[in-house]
C-alpha cells in the first residue's frame, strides 16, 4: 500500500502562488493515477485534479486554468502548481492514489494533508 505525505502548504495572498507536493512511498507509484483532494471548514472533501499514470491531467472547473498537477515517477512525487489564488481556494489539501482515472476512484488511506490559507 502506498503511504503518502503532503507538503508546501501555507499563508498566501489572494493572487499568489504555492506548490504543494505529495510524496509516496513504495516501488508502485508510477502505477497508479493520483490526484490532489481539498476540503475546507464545515465543507465535504472535494476533488480538485487527477492524473494518470501516464501524464494525462484533468481538474475541477473552478481551478482550471489556475492550478496544475504534475508528477515526478521517478522520484515518486506529486506536485500541485496552483497560482491566481483565491479566499475560496482555502482547504486543507490531501493528494491520493486511484483505482481509476476518469471519474476518479481514490483507494488507500488519506495522509494528514497540508493546510492552504489564502487572505483576502
Amino acid at each position: 500500500q502506498v503511504q503518502l505525505v503532503e507538503s508546501g502548504g501555507g499563508l498566501v495572498q489572494a493572487g499568489g502562488s504555492l506548490r504543494l507536493a505529495c510524496v509516496a512511498s513504495g516501488r508502485t507509484f508510477g502505477n497508479y493515477a493520483m490526484a490532489w483532494y481539498r476540503q475546507a471548514p464545515g465543507k465535504e472533501r472535494e476533488f480538485v485534479a487527477a492524473i494518470s499514470s501516464g501524464g494525462s491531467t484533468y481538474s475541477t472547473d473552478s481551478v482550471k486554468g489556475r492550478f496544475t498537477i504534475s508528477r515526478d515517477n521517478a522520484k515518486n512525487l506529486l506536485y500541485l502548481q496552483m497560482n491566481s489564488l483565491k479566499p475560496e481556494d482555502t482547504a486543507v489539501y490531501y493528494c491520493i492514489s486511484g483505482s481509476r482515472f476518469i471519474p476518479f476512484a481514490p483507494i488507500g488511506s488519506w495522509g494528514q494533508g497540508t493546510q492552504v490559507t489564502v487572505s483576502s
